[in-house]
């Protein structure tokens, strides 16, 4: 091949790296989108109640909309980066410096683009030092740091530092288990390579992402197939080569991608091109141009009119090779891309010099030297702002390595404070332990009485645990005796209101205390059964003084016995309509709870019991007595009952009165255990 054909290619190729390199860009920042769509978010903004979910939400808008409009996706960013700034939300203010990062790339400011993603990166290595709470949110977020990082170095041809940071965050992507993105990673890493001419390492690391990407049918394994074959191409492995191309062109057409097909096509030219076989070379240009066309790539039209006119000239088909060339410099000159023109102009002198057209050859060399000139004078302007980022990168890095030493004396100082603290807490304990012996001797003794009140308590329950069964008797009893007298249905509707109580009985059975007022709810079921069983021969009222609070507690089943006893050897002896009242008032320490009837007195019910059997109302009272006496002596406090016959002479009516007086004693609102009242 002659020295302008391989001047135009190696123009067009050097073009195509930072193309690659453009579309790697492209390609980073589109995974990095979020699957929500624009509208469930702007909905989800919306909704959004608290600070945290407005900067999740805030960044997740700003993603969605960096492909088409980077003024939004920075503005979106810095709502975020504020929001989480004031409520002090590292996650959201490293996301959204990565936010305005890629806002920068798209408007083509690679400096700024590099200051967000370093300020990125920081934070997420210290929330990571520090083990938040979102460890494995805040890797991931940092792999993207250090790959962002990567693609602007490598933007600044400063491949060396672009590759270590592809490398940073090919390992965080493997740690955390996420194969997409480390595929994507070990392709770039692999372009860098190859834009240093390293083609095996290039060819490795793409080899890796092939791999990667065959296990979860990656959409963009055309590409990765297609910079495998450019490498064997390039080391003239033709038949490797040609498998990949192959391979390429199958995973294309899987997944449709227009701008790889011609990619594809182009190279495949390059390839038919270096076997020898032009005209398969030239349709797979021809292919090439109507594929750029019909998606409107120019960009892609130029380079392949510049391989075609290339071609033509090294066959000395001079008009083609002229027709080419021209196009190419027309498409060139509309997109104003200088690399394109000056290869044009060399073109077209070299096409006019092989036709012996000298005035026509020195027109265009003198064009292709200006453009040579200005591209080189940008070429120059480029490097040096390069350069000056490069100094100011290295600087940061610098700035950084020196603050995380000071940091590291800073926690080697706290650790020597740390051993010191530990020293004297050892000393510290010793005498704590001291202190805690004494007071080990104070407290057995003090359990030693605790257990005494506790065994009191638990022979109060066993009490009270006999008392159940008698009452089940008795009201078995009643039921009996109802179903008798009654008849079925009315038994039923008796047996609702039993099973009632049943299930309160029960329930509180398993306490030693209870609150007033389930205790004034278990009364009133026992005594409206007790209504229905006597056909309503007596009525009953139960009240409380105001001062009296709901969380007052007494012992279970403590007064039934005796309301039991007023029913039955009180009002249902008598020929009057009994009543029944039940009183609750608090008086000095004690609780005093009062039954009265209106029966025959407690003196004629007696005399007429004096023949009859009596044990099972005996048992009940016994049982009461010495639950009285249990808690009188557990509670070093007054439990006991007064029973008074009342005569005409006293109140102008029979009856009986039976006063109880209990401590005082509440249920914790919070636990539920008895609380003993304290006097003042």
């Amino acid at each position: 091949m002659n020295d302008s054909v391989t001047f135009a290619l190696s123009i067009v190729m050097d073009m195509k790296k930072e193309m690659l390199i453009c579309s790697i860009v492209l390609c980073w920042l589109s995974h990095l989108a979020a699957a929500q769509s624009l509208d469930s978010l702007q909905l989800a903004l919306k909704k959004a109640n608290n600070d945290i979910d407005r900067a999740k939400t805030l960044n997740a808008l700003s993603d969605q909309y960096k492909y088409t409009q980077p003024k939004r996706t920075a503005d979106y960013a810095l709502n975020a980066l504020q929001i989480a700034e004031r409520i002090q939300y590292k996650k959201a203010q490293g996301d959204a410096y990565l936010n305005l990062g890629n806002a920068a790339i798209i408007s083509g400011d690679y400096p700024k683009a590099m200051e967000y993603f370093l300020k990125a990166r920081n934070i997420f290595e210290t929330e990571i030092s520090t083990q938040s709470d979102e460890q494995l949110a805040c890797k991931a977020s940092l792999a993207k740091a250090y790959g962002s990082i990567g693609i602007v170095l490598a933007e600044q041809s400063n491949y060396a530092k672009a590759i270590e940071y592809h490398l940073k965050a090919v390992k965080l992507y493997e740690i955390i288990k996420d194969a997409k993105k480390a595929a994507q990673v070990y392709n770039n890493i692999g372009v860098a390579y190859k834009s240093q001419s390293a083609d095996f390492k290039a060819l490795t690391y793409f080899v890796k992402a092939l791999k990667l990407q065959e296990k979860f049918h990656d959409p963009n394994l055309g590409i990765t197939q297609t910079n495998i074959a450019n490498c064997y191409l390039k080391q003239k492995n033709y038949p490797q080569a040609l498998t990949y191309y192959n391979q390429a062109k199958a995973s294309i057409d899987q997944h449709p991608d227009a701008r790889a097909l011609g990619e594809w096509l182009n190279n495949m030219g390059l390839y038919h091109q270096q076997m020898g076989a032009s005209e398969k070379a030239i349709a797979s240009w021809n292919q090439s141009i109507k594929n750029s066309h019909a998606i409107g790539d120019r960009f892609a039209q130029a380079d392949t009119h510049l391989y075609l006119g290339a071609l033509y000239l090294s066959l000395r088909q001079f008009p083609q090779a002229l027709s080419h060339a021209q196009t190419a410099l027309q498409l060139a000159n509309e997109l104003n891309v200088l690399e394109q023109k000056m290869a044009a102009e060399k073109l077209l002198s070299d096409i006019y010099g092989r036709q012996n057209n000298s005035e026509m050859a020195f027109a265009h060399f003198k064009l292709y030297s200006a453009d040579k000139d200005s591209l080189n004078n940008a070429e120059s302007i480029r490097k040096g702002l390069e350069a000056e980022m490069n100094f100011e990168f290295e600087k940061r890095e610098v700035l950084q390595k020196e603050a995380l030493q000071k940091k590291e004396l800073l926690l080697q100082e706290e650790a020597k404070k740390n051993r010191l603290e530990l020293i004297f807490g050892g000393l510290l304990a010793l005498l704590l332990a001291g202190i805690g012996f004494l007071y080990y001797n104070r407290m057995q003794l003090k359990k030693h009485l605790t257990l005494q009140k506790e065994l009191a308590e638990y022979e109060q329950k066993a009490l009270h645990l006999q008392m159940n069964p008698h009452f089940v008797f008795n009201c078995l009893g009643s039921i009996s005796s109802f179903i008798v007298k009654n008849g079925t249905h009315s038994a039923v509707k008796y047996l609702a209101k039993f099973s009632k109580l049943m299930r309160l009985t029960l329930e509180y059975s398993k306490q030693s205390l209870i609150p007033i007022h389930k205790e004034i709810q278990s009364l009133e079921n026992y005594l409206e059964l007790e209504q229905l069983r006597f056909n309503h021969k007596f009525d009953f009222s139960i009240t409380k003084d105001q001062t009296i609070e709901d969380d007052l507690a007494l012992p279970p089943l403590l007064l039934q016995p005796f309301v039991e006893n007023a029913i039955i050897h009180g009002v249902i002896p008598s020929k009057e309509l009994g009543l029944i009242q039940i009183h609750f008032s608090i008086e000095n320490d004690s609780l005093i709870c009062t039954i009265q009837d209106n029966g025959i007195g407690f003196k004629a019910s007696r005399a007429i019991k004096e023949n009859s059997v009596s044990v099972h109302q005996s048992m009940a009272l016994d049982i009461t007595k010495k639950r009285l006496q249990m808690i009188s002596s557990s509670m070093a406090q007054k439990a006991e009952v007064t029973i008074d016959d009342l005569t005409l002479e006293d109140t102008g009516q029979t009856g009986t009165r039976v006063t109880l007086y209990l401590p005082i004693q509440y249920i914790s609102k919070h636990n539920l255990q008895p609380a003993i009242a304290l006097k003042d």
